[in-house]
């Protein structure tokens, strides 16, 4: 095994430890009952943007097949496929797209604080792409005034704040790590 494997591995796990972390100490959103606050959104972001396009995509597909097969790692310290199947589902396989994505972008700007905006952004809206209906499919029928309107004001709109910051957060610490880890 090469030098550059092993590194890769280590950068894999740990990235992988940072979003477990980041998903486990969740706090619950009085406006959303099942969506909660979490940290690991950001950590998905910073993973594509420092360790590029694959290695990013590995980090949150061995994050999403730990949660599958029953460890406690998703948000709140749950796991099993039952959580992928659950609302927060979409947000979770959105997480591989966003990985992915923010790390080819911050790839082709070559980490310039522009092309580490726009990995940012890019791979938030990533993250709901599937999120929200997936989110507006499975509770259909079980929270009152479940329309898409009500999904959008009352459910996601104030998650855009939080998200921003994370955003924004993923950005600096990038910026501060990128010739350090890549």
């Amino acid at each position: 095994m090469r030098d550059n494997s092993v590194r890769s591995i280590v950068l894999v796990a740990a990235f992988t430890a940072l979003i477990i972390v980041g998903a486990i100490f969740s706090f619950p959103a009085p406006w959303n009952p099942v969506v909660p606050l979490t940290l690991a959104t950001m950590f998905v972001i910073l993973a594509g943007m420092l360790l590029g396009p694959w290695r990013g995509l590995a980090t949150v597909g061995l994050y999403l097949f730990l949660g599958i097969v029953g460890l406690p790692v998703f948000a709140g310290g749950s796991g099993g496929v039952q959580v992928l199947a659950g609302p927060t589902g979409g947000f979770l396989i959105g997480s591989t797209l966003a990985a992915f994505l923010a790390g080819l972008i911050a790839r082709v700007g070559k980490g310039n604080l522009t092309s580490l905006i726009i990995a940012a952004l890019v791979a938030t809206l990533a993250i709901y792409l599937p999120g929200l209906p997936w989110m507006h499919y499975r509770l259909t029928g079980i929270v009152d005034d479940w329309s898409w309107t009500s999904t959008w004001g009352k459910y996601t709109v104030p998650f855009l704040i939080g998200d921003g910051i994370k955003a924004i957060a993923a950005v600096v610490i990038a910026r501060f790590l990128k010739d350090r880890i890549t």
